[in-house]
C-alpha cells in the first residue's frame, strides 16, 4: 500500500511539473490579431512575440488578402513593419514584398524577426522606400498595444 502511495504522489507531482512547464511557456507567447483596415479592408492577420533562448523577442506575422502594395490608392512600393518600444519609440523593423516570391496568388504575407527591444504595438504603412525613418500616413494593418 505504502508502495503504491508512493508511486501515486509521484504521479500526481510529474503531472503538476509538466503543466507548470507548460503553461510557463504559453505565458511566453502572445498573439495578437491585428483590427479590420479601412485601406485593404479584406486584410487579416496576426501577430506573433515570443521570447527567445536569448531573452530577445521573436516576431513573426502572417497576413491574407493583402493587395499589392502598387494597387493601392495612392500607388506605393513596398509595405513596411514598424514597431511600438515600451519606452514610445517608433522602429522600422522591415518590409514585406509583394512580389511572387513573397506572397502567393493566394495574397498571403509572412515576416519574421528578431529584435531585443519588447514591443507593445506592431503596425503597417504603406512607403515609397523601405528605409524609411518614420511611417507615412498610410497606414494598412495595425495592433492594439499589447
Amino acid at each position: 500500500m505504502t508502495i503504491q502511495l508512493n508511486l501515486d504522489i509521484k504521479k500526481i507531482f510529474i503531472s503538476a511539473l509538466a503543466l507548470i512547464v507548460f503553461l510557463s511557456f504559453a505565458s511566453c507567447s502572445k498573439n495578437i490579431a491585428f483590427q479590420n483596415s479601412s485601406i485593404v479592408p479584406a486584410a487579416q492577420g496576426k501577430v506573433s512575440v515570443k521570447k527567445d533562448s536569448n531573452k530577445n523577442n521573436a516576431i513573426k506575422i502572417e497576413i491574407t488578402n493583402l493587395a499589392e502594395v502598387t494597387r493601392l490608392q495612392p500607388s506605393k512600393n513596398v509595405y513596411v513593419v514598424w514597431m511600438e518600444t515600451e519606452d514610445s519609440v517608433v522602429k522600422n523593423i522591415g518590409q514585406i514584398k509583394s512580389d511572387t516570391g513573397f506572397m502567393s496568388s493566394k495574397l498571403k504575407a509572412n515576416f519574421e524577426t528578431v529584435t531585443s527591444f519588447a514591443p507593445v504595438k506592431i503596425f503597417i504603412t504603406a512607403e515609397d522606400n523601405a528605409d524609411v525613418q518614420y511611417p507615412g500616413m498610410q497606414l494598412v494593418l495595425t495592433t492594439n498595444k499589447f
